[in-house]
């Protein structure tokens, strides 16, 4: 609570409440689980971190944290596919606080309190607070409901005060992060000879000639694989095969989709209410009771788009107005009410480079100014924007480009929005801007727009009926109950006249199956459950209720030969079909030669400009060895047959055009720097993930 203290005396506001205490809500299904301990369960890890147990209890309070984080941002309670991500979030946290603080405390990353108070009540206020807390006249961010709620908390109960700090700690959490990556991001450099490398590799092309023996000119029964070739390969090449726990499983669909008494009943009824709508006066309260789609009235400010589903229907939209029904792209049915249009406040959109200046004495800030009037210079002349901004800047946005997204006046710091706002033309600004942060580079993107739109929704759902769900419930709980066991099931499912549908290697890990969204409790029943051959409970999924049964599962560690065979045979009896071929086109000495061997499945390409940067060959496919060995060949010469996993390839190099020498490779040193700076946040993560040897055991619970 030492930091709400600081946030009061720097600001005199006392601290308020986004939201209740802490409760379980959609918890509680995870918190009985066949596995909780609240219900005897006998283990309770659900993973393990850098050596360390993760225990459920652990997991659970975290999850617990990011559901109420998401409540507070959207206003409502995750739905149960929302909480996949939720779960997800919370895991991929618990990796970064015991793999990153070790990383955080030796480069000496911090926040600082006076950071954070500028974070949750300063100009620079993070957008999980502006994004809830928004007036619902302008669609804007209101910073006094900020202050309201921040004077609020002072007199709040514990509880609601401790989830107020836990919040702030989320914030920090995750301004370290960007830190953290923005500094691996922008150390980030690729040299003169690395640029020369890349451009020589996009500009120098080859005019060649391309052979082509696929495996299948030798028939399987031309070469004989052993068990023992098998074993011998899967032994050479364990990596390549090693795999997690997996299950196969056959299951019965009994699809719960509207019937066409369903269709008719909603098209009345949306009908019905639209012609309401049309007449009403109160549209915002008309559609808050009647649409089944949330939020169901809209305040389209600039930069937002009109729903896509009135867009494509309506050319020309008019206040006053009621459009629909129309079928929306998810087979629902939506009517429109334009309530009003108006001019509201300003927004406008701009990206920028940042080059801080915080902490810095005059002489370090004139070096960063130099600095930067060099790289607006630069741009002046024609440089890239987004390019120098993934190599200068130094905030959140250099990764994408500089963009600040659309924004208000008074949103931003004052003399960066008196400057963009002032001006009556897009592009960059001729001048640097300094703040408080330090100097920007700014290009505006699109000019003050101030036109709003209010739109209400009526939306209603197109979903099976009661009489429609019972019938199928019937079908499926009566073949689940007569279905003792795997010969039961596929003698009543051939009684029944029911398709048996194979789902095999299904990770554990997995949400569906097949084409079967949102199946996640029929995977864990599989792993956590079911024993071979059992026949499951009916399952509901979105559309339909399954009955399963699990034909086989496997633990995670290293595979025998029947588990890979199929994969392992073709490797091995592939590279016997390799070696007939490079046997069978020996000695001679043309492409046309060599095609004669096999003159029904090989085949000459010509190529006029592969690329030394390519990977495929036009019209044959993935061929990386080939690529290389024709880029290291003289004019007119046929290289040695070379084994791809597409078949044998012989290629000719008819002529070679180098990349012509330019001037300056800084355009191409920018573009490698950007791609590695973009690609190292993800390399960094799963590099300390492998460190810290991360096994993941939730789906024996979730």
């Amino acid at each position: 609570m030492a930091l709400i203290k600081q946030i009061r005396q720097r600001t005199g506001l006392a601290i308020g409440v986004i939201a209740g205490g802490l409760i379980l809500f959609l918890l509680g299904g995870d918190l009985l689980s066949p596995n909780s301990q609240l219900l005897g369960g006998s283990q309770n890890i659900v993973g393990e971190i850098a050596g360390e147990d993760i225990t459920y209890e652990e997991y659970v309070a975290k999850i617990e944290e990011f559901r109420v984080a998401y409540q507070q941002r959207t206003g409502r309670a995750p739905a149960e596919v929302e909480m996949v991500s939720v779960r997800e979030q919370a895991w991929q946290a618990m990796i970064v606080e015991k793999v990153f603080q070790e990383e955080y405390e030796e480069l000496g990353l911090t926040i600082s309190p006076a950071e954070l108070v500028d974070m949750v009540q300063g100009k620079n206020i993070v957008p999980e607070l502006r994004q809830q807390l928004v007036n619902p006249q302008t669609g804007e961010f209101d910073k006094s409901q900020l202050i309201s709620f921040l004077q609020s908390l002072e007199t709040a109960d514990p509880a609601q005060q401790a989830f107020w700090a836990q919040q702030e700690q989320l914030f920090a959490d995750s301004r370290l992060r960007v830190k953290y990556d923005n500094l691996v991001a922008t150390s980030e450099y690729a040299s003169t000879a690395e640029a020369k490398m890349a451009y020589k590799a996009a500009n120098s092309t080859a005019e060649v000639s391309v052979l082509h023996i696929p495996y299948s000119a030798v028939a399987p029964s031309e070469v004989e694989v052993t068990d023992a070739e098998l074993e011998e390969y899967l032994r050479k090449n364990k990596e390549k095969f090693e795999r997690g726990a997996f299950a196969s499983i056959e299951y019965v669909n009994f699809s719960i989709l509207p019937s066409r008494e369903d269709s008719a009943e909603v098209i009345t009824t949306i009908q019905q209410l639209t012609e309401e709508l049309r007449s009403s006066t109160e549209d915002s309260a008309f559609v808050s009771r009647n649409s089944e789609v949330r939020p169901a009235f809209l305040t389209i400010g600039p930069g937002e788009e009109l729903p896509a589903d009135l867009t494509n229907n309506v050319d020309e939209i008019v206040e006053g107005e009621t459009y629909g029904p129309f079928v929306t792209a998810n087979s629902s049915y939506a009517s429109y009410k334009i309530t009003d249009q108006y001019e509201g406040t300003p927004r406008m959109r701009a990206s920028h480079i940042l080059f801080t200046t915080e902490g810095m004495d005059d002489a370090a800030k004139a070096e960063v100014r130099a600095q930067a009037e060099e790289v607006l210079a630069d741009l002046k002349n024609g440089g890239n924007f987004a390019q120098a901004a993934a190599q200068y800047g130094q905030d959140g946005t250099s990764q994408q480009g500089g963009d600040l997204g659309w924004y208000a006046q008074e949103e931003f710091v004052e003399e960066f929005a008196d400057a963009t706002f002032a001006r009556n033309s897009t592009g960059l600004l001729p001048n640097l801007v300094e703040t408080e942060y330090g100097y920007h580079i700014i290009e505006v993107t699109e000019l003050p727009q101030t036109a709003y739109t209010k739109v209400a929704v009526l939306q209603l759902e197109l979903i099976a009926s009661d009489a429609t769900r019972n019938e199928a419930f019937r079908n499926a709980d009566t073949f689940a109950a007569e279905s003792g066991n795997r010969n039961e099931f596929t003698e009543n499912a051939q009684e029944g006249n029911y398709r048996i549908l194979q789902a095999n290697e299904v990770q554990p890990s997995a949400r569906n199956i097949n084409n079967l969204s949102n199946a996640r409790e029929v995977v864990r029943w599989a792993f956590s459950e079911a024993s071979q051959g059992e026949v499951s409970p009916v399952f509901e999924l979105d559309n339909s209720y399954v009955v399963a049964s699990l034909v086989s599962k496997k633990e995670e560690g290293e595979v025998s030969l029947e588990d890979v065979r199929a994969q392992v045979e073709e490797q091995v009896r592939n590279e016997k079909r390799a070696k007939v071929i490079m046997d069978a086109i020996a000695g001679k000495t043309t492409l046309e030669e060599m095609k004669a061997v096999y003159p029904e499945v090989a085949a000459i390409n010509e190529i006029p400009d592969l690329k030394l940067s390519s990977s495929v060959l036009s019209g044959i496919g993935f061929a990386p060895k080939a690529i290389g060995a024709v880029f290291g060949m003289e004019q007119g010469q046929i290289s040695q047959p070379i084994q791809e996993d597409i078949g044998i390839i012989v290629a000719k190099l008819n002529t070679l055009t180098p990349a012509g020498e330019i001037g300056d490779y800084t355009a191409y040193q920018a573009q490698l720097t950007q791609g590695a700076a973009q690609r190292t946040s993800y390399q960094v993560m799963m590099a300390l993930q492998d460190l810290a040897d991360v096994k993941d055991y939730r789906y024996k619970f979730f």
